[in-house]
């Protein structure tokens, strides 16, 4: 894991989509580093969630850093409406780019910090002849699509694969997790290398998210959490 503190990132697909502003304005009050954004076009993954015109609408309201997950399929098309409608950083799938280093090369052109999310079946060496040209590694840890499902364990190694190779080619990235967090794992995930921890539903479905959200920026990767 690089020196920084770890990352909080709510994942606003957990949100009250009827009082969006309440929530948002949760996350801008609270410890949380990032607001992470999941786009969804119903063929990628199979839901729909929101698109541009409401991630504008967040970001009217955000005072931190909107982290964009493009979960669709030729995600190109839509990089400058993304980074115009707010992104800071854009995070695209492996599966679905054909041409990954360049669709790289035009969200960095954008101004923008550049991802790439894996689906669980995705191994990591995949990323050998791309990892020094990225800042942000996303390792879904359930099937993308839906919120609330349970974490896939064998997450634990890929992200000790993912900051070997990240170490062997001298590049300080920053790996975020997506599925199924909360205190129960999060030490573990931070011990294994993570730097970044989304937790959606674990924050916007507990009684007092932003209490929620500082219990997961003090988790201790020393400790063992049950």
């Amino acid at each position: 894991m690089s020196s920084q503190k770890h990352l909080i990132a709510p994942s606003i697909l957990a949100a009250d989509f009827a009082d969006l502003k309440k929530d948002i304005q949760m996350v801008n009050e609270s410890e949380a580093d990032w607001f992470h954004i999941d786009i969804m076009d119903g063929v990628f993954v199979p839901n729909i969630s929101f698109g541009f015109p409401v991630m504008q609408a967040i970001a009217k309201h955000a005072q931190k850093p909107l982290d964009v997950h493009l979960m669709f399929v030729d995600p190109d098309r839509y990089l400058k409406v993304c980074k115009d409608s707010g992104a800071e950083i854009i995070t695209v799938h492996y599966e679905a780019c054909s041409h990954l280093h360049r669709t790289i090369a035009a969200i960095k052109e954008l101004g923008c910090k550049a991802g790439v999310a894996l689906n669980p079946h995705t191994p990591v060496s995949l990323l050998k002849d791309i990892i020094q040209d990225i800042d942000l590694v996303c390792l879904m840890s359930v099937n993308p699509g839906f919120g609330g499902q349970k974490f896939i364990e064998r997450t634990y190694d890929k992200i000790k694969e993912l900051r070997a190779l990240a170490v062997e080619n001298d590049t300080d990235l920053l790996i975020e997790i997506d599925g199924g967090v909360g205190t129960s794992n999060a030490g573990q995930l931070l011990a294994a290398g993570a730097d970044v921890l989304v937790a959606g539903s674990f924050v916007f479905s507990s009684e007092n998210p932003i209490e929620t959200v500082k219990t997961l920026k003090a988790v201790d990767p020393s400790l063992k959490y049950v």
